[in-house]
C-alpha cells in the first residue's frame, strides 16, 4: 500500500486518532504507545522518543511538515531510537506526566511535547517545538538527535543519573506530603485569592497578565461567583471588562460564533485559531453566569452564538461533541478566519462593505501575517451612526446583513480540520453548558443536543459492568476512563437533573461518583488520582494539582459532591468535599491561578447552599415556565429538585415530606438550616432567591 508522494504508510495508519493519522504517512518508524514499542526499547537497549501533540496544533502541524517529514532526519531518529507518537487528548496521563518533566526540566511545557526516555520510561531531556536547523534561539532537531544519541552511548552514567532525578522530582510533585490539611480551609482564603487574583488583572484589556492571553474561566467564575455573593463591585467590574474585550476581539469569531484557544496579544486580537470544544463549553457558561446576573443583550448573544457554532459544526450525527477545529487550513494558520477589503468588497459590494471593514478593522495594512485582517469590533455601531448619519437600528441591521452574507462566502473556503474524536470529559462540560442555556434561556434545542449527548455517552462510552471509557473515534477506544471523565459527566448529569428533574440523571450521577470514589480516590493523601485503580501508569500514578487549560478534575469533582450532599441527603458526599479540600489547602494557599476550580468549591462548601425544592406538576407547561424562571437567576450556590407526587416514585431526600399545597406547584427554598413557608406563586419566590429584580 503506497501512499502520499508515493510513501508507504507506518504504523499509525492503522490508528483512529486523526493526529495520529496525521503522521502515518512520515518516513519515521512511528509506533504508537504500547507494548510492542516499549519491549522493543528494553530489547535494543534504545532510547525513546516521545513525541505528544493533538491534531489541532499550528506548531504541531509545523514540526511535522519540517522535521518528521525530512528523510535525512526520519533515518537519525529510526536508526537511534524508539519513535512514539501520543495524541495528548487520547492519553492525558502520559501527557501530564511527560509535561511535568518538560516544565521541571526546562520551565516551560507545551505541544508538541519531545521527551526522550530510558527503555524504562524515564524522561531525561525534554523540549517543545524545535526546527529542523537552529533557528529563533532553538537548537535544530537533527543536531538534538545526534547529541542525545552520542550522550546516550558515550555517557549513559549521566543519563542514567539525570532521568533518575527527574523521574524523583516528577513523583514527589505528584505527592501532597505535609500541604494536606486536616479541615477545608476557612473562608479568609477565598478573599485572599480574589485579591491576588486582582492584582494581577489587567485593567485596561481585562484577563489576566499580558501576552499571550488566555481565558482563564475558573480565576474569572470565582471572582464573579464571590463578587456578586460577597457584593464586592471590583471583581464583578473585572469580569465585565474581560467579557466585553473577548466578545469584541479576534479571539471570538464575530462571523461563526465560537472562540478560539488563546490571544497571542494582551488585547484579545490576534488569536491562536484553533478552537476547542472545552472552551466553547467552559465560556458559554461564563458568559451565561454573567447574563443572568447583569441581563446585558451582550453577553446573552455571546451563548447562543457560541452554542450554535457548537451545534452547527462540532455535533456527530449520533450526539457526541467533537473535540477541535484546526488552526490552519490549505498550510496556513487563521487563513479560513481572515479578510482583505477586497475579498469583502467581493461579497458586499459598495457601500456596505465600506462600513464593515469600518466596523470589523479590515484594513490595507491588516493586523495578521501577509496584510490580512482578524475580525473584531474596531467601531461599535453607536458610533458608526454618527459618522455615517444613519441611526443605530439602521447601522446594526447593514452589519446583520454583512455577516450573514460573508458567513456563506467563508463557507466555501477550504475549511480546517476537524478532529472527530468524541471525549467524555469535554463532552460532560458541554452537556452542563447545554443544559444550563436550555434551562435558562428557554431554548429547546439546547436540551436536546444535552440529552443526545449524554446518551452517546453512555450508550457508545460505558462498559457493560457500567464503567466509562474515555474517547471515541469510529468505535470506542480501550483506554478506560480518567478522573476527569468520571468529574465532568457526573457534572453535566447534575445539571441535566436540575434542567428537567427528570430523576434518571441524577440517579446516573449518583452511581458515577460512587464509582469515581473506588476508582480514584487516595487513601493515603486524600484527592483523587488522575488513572484508575489498577491502571499501569507510565512512571508514577499522576494526580492533577492545578487547573489546566480546563479545570481539574479534583475541583470539579468537589463542586459536584457538594452538590450531590444536598440533591440526595447523604452526608458521605459533603465528608469526602471536605476531606478533598482539606488535601489541597497548601496548593490553593500558593497559586490561587492554577486552583480557582477548588477555591469555587470551598467558596461554596461555607457559604452551604440554597435550596430551591419544587413539589406537584413540575412537569407541566406550568411547572416548567416556573423552572425556566428560577434558572435565570443568578444563584451560584443553588441547588434545584423537584417531584411530582402524582407520578407515584420515590421523592429525593430533598423533598421528602413537602406536599404541594392544595395539589398546585409548591415551592420551599432553604438556606442556613432555615426554610421559607411554601409559595406558590412567581411574585412570593422571586425575593426568596436573592433576586433584586433583575428578572
Amino acid at each position: 500500500m503506497t501512499t502520499e508522494a508515493g510513501r508507504r504508510p507506518n504504523r499509525l495508519i492503522h490508528e483512529t486518532s486523526p493526529y495520529l493519522r496525521q503522521h502515518a504517512h512520515n518516513p519515521v518508524d512511528w509506533y504508537p504507545w504500547g507494548e510492542e514499542a516499549l519491549a522493543r526499547a528494553r530489547r535494543e537497549n534504545k532510547p525513546i522518543l516521545l513525541s505528544i501533540g493533538y491534531s489541532a496544533c499550528h506548531w504541531c502541524h509545523v514540526m511535522e511538515r519540517e522535521s518528521f517529514s525530512d528523510p535525512d532526519i526520519a533515518r537519525v531518529m529510526n536508526e537511534h531510537f524508539v519513535n512514539i507518537k501520543v495524541d495528548r487528548e487520547e492519553r492525558p496521563d502520559l501527557d501530564h506526566t511527560y509535561q511535568l518533566a518538560a516544565q521541571l526540566l526546562t520551565r516551560q511545557g507545551g505541544w508538541p511535547l519531545t521527551v526522550f526516555l530510558t527503555p524504562d520510561l524515564r524522561p531525561f531531556f525534554a523540549g517543545t517545538y524545535f526546527p529542523p536547523e537552529d533557528r529563533y534561539g532553538r537548537p535544530g532537531f537533527k543536531r538534538v538527535l545526534e547529541t542525545l544519541h552520542r550522550a546516550y552511548t558515550n555517557d549513559p552514567q549521566r543519563v542514567a543519573e539525570t532521568a533518575a532525578q527527574l523521574a524523583e522530582a516528577v513523583r514527589k510533585f505528584n505527592r501532597l506530603g505535609d500541604t494536606a490539611a486536616r479541615e477545608v480551609p476557612d473562608p479568609d482564603l477565598v478573599e485572599s485569592a480574589v485579591d491576588r487574583l486582582l492584582a494581577d488583572a489587567d485593567r485596561a484589556y481585562g484577563g489576566f497578565g499580558h501576552a499571550p492571553k488566555f481565558p482563564s474561566v475558573p480565576s474569572l467564575q470565582l471572582l464573579q461567583q464571590w463578587g456578586y455573593l460577597a457584593g464586592h463591585e471590583r471583581a464583578l467590574a473585572h469580569v465585565d471588562r474581560t467579557l466585553e474585550r473577548m466578545a469584541a476581539g479576534g479571539i471570538y469569531d464575530q462571523l461563526g460564533g465560537g472562540f478560539h484557544r488563546y490571544s497571542v496579544d494582551r488585547y484579545w486580537l490576534v488569536p491562536h485559531f484553533e478552537k476547542m470544544l472545552y472552551d466553547n463549553a467552559l465560556l458559554s457558561v461564563l458568559y451565561l453566569e454573567a447574563w443572568q446576573r447583569t441581563r446585558r443583550p451582550l453577553y446573552e448573544r455571546i451563548v447562543r452564538e457560541t452554542l450554535d457554532y457548537v451545534l452547527r459544526e462540532m455535533t456527530d450525527p449520533a450526539g457526541g461533541f467533537y473535540a477541535t477545529q484546526d488552526a490552519d487550513s490549505e498550510g496556513e494558520e487563521g487563513k479560513f478566519f481572515v479578510w482583505r477589503p477586497d475579498e469583502v468588497r467581493a461579497v458586499l459590494g459598495e457601500p456596505l462593505a465600506g462600513l464593515f471593514c469600518l466596523a470589523y478593522g479590515v484594513t490595507a495594512d491588516g493586523n495578521f501575517e501577509g496584510g490580512a485582517s482578524v475580525l473584531h469590533v474596531a467601531l461599535p455601531p453607536e458610533e458608526l451612526a454618527a459618522e455615517r448619519g444613519l441611526s443605530v437600528e439602521e447601522v446594526q441591521r447593514q452589519l446583520a446583513e454583512a455577516r450573514e452574507r460573508l458567513f456563506a462566502a467563508r463557507e466555501a473556503r477550504v475549511r480546517p480540520h476537524r478532529d472527530e474524536k468524541v471525549l467524555v470529559d469535554w463532552n460532560g462540560l458541554m452537556i452542563s453548558a447545554l443544559a444550563r442555556a436550555a434551562a435558562a434561556l428557554g431554548e429547546p434545542k439546547y436540551l436536546t443536543a444535552a440529552r443526545r449527548a449524554a446518551a452517546f455517552v453512555r450508550e457508545r462510552l460505558t462498559t457493560p459492568e457500567g464503567d466509562l471509557l474515555h474517547s471515541f473515534k469510529d468505535k470506542a477506544a480501550s483506554v478506560p476512563g480518567f478522573l476527569d471523565d468520571y468529574a465532568c459527566f457526573a457534572a453535566g448529569l447534575v445539571d441535566l437533573y436540575e434542567a428537567t428533574l427528570e430523576r434518571e440523571y441524577l440517579d446516573e450521577a449518583v452511581r458515577l461518583a460512587a464509582r469515581m470514589e473506588q476508582l480514584f480516590w487516595d487513601e493515603e493523601e486524600g484527592g483523587f488520582f488522575l488513572t484508575p485503580a489498577g491502571y499501569d501508569a507510565a512512571l508514577v500514578r499522576p494526580k492533577e494539582l492545578w487547573d489546566q487549560a480546563v479545570p481539574s478534575g479534583n475541583g470539579v469533582a468537589a463542586i459536584t459532591l457538594w452538590r450531590l450532599s444536598f440533591l440526595t441527603g447523604e452526608d458521605r458526599w459533603r465528608v469526602r468535599t471536605s476531606e478533598l479540600l482539606a488535601a489541597f489547602v497548601g496548593q490553593m494557599t500558593r497559586n490561587p491561578w492554577g486552583t480557582a476550580s477548588l477555591l469555587l468549591a470551598v467558596d461554596l462548601y461555607h457559604r452551604g447552599p440554597k435550596e430551591i425544592a419544587l413539589v406537584g406538576p413540575v412537569y407541566s407547561p406550568a411547572g416548567q415556565r416556573l423552572l425556566h424562571r428560577v434558572h435565570g437567576v443568578y444563584i451560584p450556590h443553588r441547588v434545584i429538585s423537584g417531584h411530582d407526587p402524582e407520578r407515584g416514585d420515590d421523592p429525593p431526600p430533598l423533598l421528602r415530606e413537602r406536599a404541594p399545597l392544595d395539589g398546585r406547584l409548591t415551592v420551599y427554598v432553604c438556606e442556613n438550616f432555615a426554610c421559607s413557608p411554601p409559595v406558590t406563586a412567581w411574585g412570593e419566590l422571586e425575593p426568596l432567591l436573592g433576586s433584586t429584580g433583575r428578572q
